[in-house]
């Protein structure tokens, strides 16, 4: 499905959102991401996918490739350390802690006592307990009854101490919410609710970290500019859902970036995990119509993010829905690659945005409402990799290992 929001403008970035994440906070963010180990030095590749780009009809297609971000596997890695950084910063002013010392752990002494605690349907609680163990804070991470035991493996492996609960994820958030109270524990949570936004504002800041790599990218490649605009290397934003955070995390960076010239901003989601598609159609922050639950797990969320909801609500031109079947294509298609499009590695969650792509594509009806034509360039955002294996290797029909060794062979070519 599809939903054209009426309340999408072409204007320059608001001040009063400049205030809450902004291109300078991003950049400090990234200097400061710079000094930990858990992250691969450099930015990710851009990939560019030109056989890809020809069967959709459009002129190209670019994604950015977030599995190699760090061992880690996923995008999350860029929210999560940041905003505990930033906890830590507030809650220790005047101690002398700094953000490069903290994850160098050379505070871990004074914060023995110190626990963060998150919900997850997996990547951010990884990426929170991995920021933990170097920071050297203690970390709990609690688990709905949907989030696979490979998951909580990889998790665990971090030093995590894992709280499984029953029910969905957004009952895990209202738990963690309630043993952070009980104890005296700090949430870092990458979604918003009433009363609690500093901490999800700089996990979001965290994300911008992706469309900086791809703004400067497409600025020193000058195959994908095109002089009738500043924003002409990207026509079309294709990202995914979920509360909202990394597309709120992209969309504010290139808005300020690219102000009226922006590229149309697109949010895809699962079906029966469609809150922002739901929210857009009421007009403020609301939850899914279904019963949330699906293969893309990273995107099974059924309350939007309020925060990330005040800077899509203005900037996002349409909210779309995919099943997990198309997801499943999508990630196949990644995988199986060409003669000229590179195979790599796409999980579940990862490829939702490529996902609506091709599903706008094939309709007519979508994609003339978004303006898809031949000279449609593309960026698409592959958040993660194969982050539970088992899973990606039933769902592609092949181990993220072999994709892995074909693409070596086809790079050596």
């Amino acid at each position: 499905m599809l939903y054209v929001n009426p309340q999408a403008a072409r204007a320059p970035y608001p001040a009063d959102l400049q205030d809450i994440m902004s291109i300078a906070r991003a950049q400090e963010s990234r200097e400061w991401l710079a000094h930990w180990d858990g992250l691969t030095p450099g930015a990710t590749p851009l990939r560019s996918l030109p056989d890809l780009a020809a069967s959709l009809g459009v002129r190209s297609v670019l994604v950015k490739d977030e599995a190699l971000r760090s061992a880690l596997g996923s995008f999350k890695a860029l929210g999560a350390p940041i905003a505990l950084v930033r906890l830590l910063l507030r809650q220790f002013e005047g101690k002398g802690f700094a953000a490069k010392s903290l994850l160098n752990g050379e505070h871990r002494d004074a914060l023995t006592d110190f626990t963060a605690i998150s919900a997850t349907d997996g990547n951010h609680g990884r990426a929170l307990a991995a920021a933990a163990q170097s920071i050297g804070c203690r970390c709990v991470i609690v688990l709905h009854a949907h989030v696979s035991d490979e998951r909580e493996q990889a998790i665990a492996a971090y030093g995590a101490e894992i709280v499984r609960i029953a029910g969905n994820y957004d009952d895990s958030v209202e738990e963690a919410a309630a043993l952070a109270a009980r104890h005296g524990w700090h949430v870092v949570s990458d979604t918003s609710y009433d009363g609690y936004e500093v901490i999800p504002r700089d996990v979001m800041q965290g994300y911008a970290t992706v469309a900086a790599e791809v703004s400067e990218a497409l600025d020193g490649d000058a195959s994908h500019k095109d002089s009738a605009s500043p924003a002409a290397n990207v026509t079309h934003v294709f990202l995914q859902g979920g509360v909202g955070g990394l597309a709120a995390g992209i969309v504010s960076y290139l808005w300020e970036r690219w102000g009226v010239w922006r590229p149309t901003f697109v949010v895809v989601e699962p079906e029966q995990a469609d809150c922002l598609y739901q929210s857009a159609i009421a007009g403020k922050a609301a939850s899914a119509s279904g019963a949330v639950d699906s293969v893309m797990a990273g995107l099974a969320c059924g309350e939007t993010s309020p925060l990330a909801w005040r800077f899509l609500q203005p900037s996002v031109d349409a909210f779309m829905t995919v099943t997990d079947a198309q997801a499943v294509q999508a990630m196949q298609r990644l995988a199986r690659g060409t003669d000229s499009d590179v195979p790599f590695v796409a999980g579940e969650s990862g490829v939702a945005g490529l996902a609506g792509l091709m599903l706008a594509a094939a309709t007519p009806t979508m994609a003339s409402a978004l303006g898809l034509t031949s000279d449609s360039r593309v960026l698409l955002i592959s958040t993660e990799g194969a982050t539970a294996p088992s899973v990606y290797a039933e769902l592609v029909g092949e181990s993220a290992t072999s994709v892995e060794a074909r693409q070596q062979a086809w790079l050596a070519r």
